[in-house]
């Protein structure tokens, strides 16, 4: 049995959502706009427009996070994945991955969509694991640091 829990988004965890995304971010490039409207502002900007926020959890403890964002109809945006650098290569992001798609799964979503960079290899790695596909490489109109696009079509 596994000693990791899955949840979705109560206010107490809030903070390590701000927290675990900040820290990869901040590590490779450098928080934009959009990031830190989804961080400090998650209720308005995911949840309250149909979003949810998903965690990770350790005991109590948050350990990583990912967020499904409404884009368009029958469609969400995979977006704000971390994973506590400590708990990495213990099977966290597969089980992100399961959980948000089961979830989008049940809201009817027809895809989901992500945006990423392709240096970060293990998350890319992830992504087509899970049946993520390239539909866009080169620069993004929203994001400084995204080079790349991914599809996952749930029909």
């Amino acid at each position: 049995m596994s000693k990791f829990s899955t949840t979705i988004y109560k206010p107490e965890y809030h903070q390590a959502f701000v927290d675990l995304n900040r820290q990869w971010i901040e590590h490779y490039f450098r928080l934009e706009t959009m990031d830190l409207l989804q961080l400090n502002q998650a209720k308005e900007s995911i949840l309250d427009i149909g979003g949810e926020i998903f965690f990770i959890l350790d005991q109590d403890q948050a350990v990583a996070t990912c967020a499904l964002v409404p884009h368009g109809k029958n469609s969400f945006e995979l977006a704000k994945m971390a994973v506590s650098p400590k708990y990495k290569g213990q099977g966290l992001g597969d089980l992100l991955m399961e959980t948000a798609i089961a979830w989008a799964r049940q809201k009817g979503a027809a895809e989901i969509s992500l945006l990423s960079n392709t240096i970060l290899e293990p998350a890319i790695s992830l992504y087509k694991k899970h049946g993520f596909q390239t539909v866009h490489l080169g620069a993004h109109p929203d994001y400084e640091r995204c080079n790349i696009e991914m599809k996952l079509c749930l029909e």
